[in-house]
């Protein structure tokens, strides 16, 4: 019996992503009604002042569904005055949250002075610089957390490419390249397992970013999948000198229709396809013989 075909769990991959966004908006939110209570207090947690009016009696916990899922509120609760808070309604149990549009927009590269204008049209009150400031550094601090995560179990298989997108940088919109890692783990199913940016795809990026994977703890590779491109596989050659390398197959279909005439091309891909879609060496070596013969024609 062959071995087992790898499998992609990209309900698995949503969903842990999906819950770092979710803890991400529970985090913010609760900061920003802990510091909407110091505000109508008057006072900072445990501070006497004479313009005091009310003091904290502990919290109480309500859900709210958001577009990321639901979330555990710590509703402040004031002694001697009533806590009303103006972020989110009293009964309200769903909602578009302002404070996922504010990081969005942050890290959309929207400027923090356009972030307050546009938290005041909805909110009704504006955002100040600290607090869209905070919750960028929230929200960059849980995804450090995830992306430096330590990789405790071996990956067999590790596929390695380069994106670009556009950032804000000295004050203007640059494609800056990032490279992400997908592994395949010992039971077979897909995970993120390292994106980092890069000024380009050059040899010394891709070099830094497998030596960063491999610090983290990447282990077990038996072979790396990517495009062709030099500066690529001389980093793996380096850095996994006993892994193997294959050219990605995506990539490989794109190339091939270049190398054919137009009317053989739909023929040419699913000939490929046929023959990739074989479980072992051998079938698929026998298989363009067994093609139609307007396929090799």
């Amino acid at each position: 019996m062959s071995d087992p075909i790898v499998t992609f769990d990209e309900a698995a991959m949503r969903g842990e992503l999906k819950e770092l966004v979710r803890q991400t908006v529970e985090d913010t939110l609760n900061a920003l009604l802990e510091e909407e209570a110091d505000d109508l207090i008057g006072a900072d947690r445990y501070e006497r002042t004479a313009d005091r009016e009310a003091y904290r009696a502990g919290h109480y916990e309500r859900g709210l569904t958001t577009t990321s899922g639901q979330v555990i509120l710590k509703m402040p609760k004031l002694k001697g005055m009533r806590f009303a808070t103006a972020i989110i309604e009293r009964y309200r149990r769903r909602e578009t949250s302002v404070e996922e549009a504010m990081i969005e927009m942050r890290l959309a590269g929207v400027s923090t002075r356009r972030i307050e204008d546009v938290s005041e049209i909805l909110r009704g009150s504006s955002a100040s610089a600290a607090t869209v400031s905070n919750l960028n550094e929230r929200a960059f601090e849980a995804v450090e957390e995830w992306r430096s995560r330590p990789l405790t179990r071996p990956y067999p298989y590790v596929f390695v490419d380069g994106i670009y997108l556009k950032r804000s940088w000295g004050g203007s919109f640059e494609n800056v390249a990032v490279m992400v890692a997908i592994g395949v783990n010992d039971d077979g199913y897909r995970e993120v397992i390292g994106a980092a940016e890069g000024l380009a795809e050059s040899a010394e990026c891709w070099r830094e970013f497998l030596s960063w994977l491999k610090g983290r703890g990447l282990s077990g590779a038996r072979m790396l999948a990517g495009d062709k491109a030099a500066a690529m596989t001389g980093a793996i050659a380096e850095v996994f000198p006993e892994a193997a390398y294959q050219r990605c197959t995506a990539r490989f279909y794109r190339n091939v229709p270049a190398k054919v005439p137009k009317s053989k091309r739909s023929q040419v891909a699913a000939m490929l396809k046929a023959i990739h879609s074989q479980e072992s060496l051998g079938p698929a070596w026998r298989k363009p013989a067994t093609s139609p013969p307007n396929w090799t024609a």
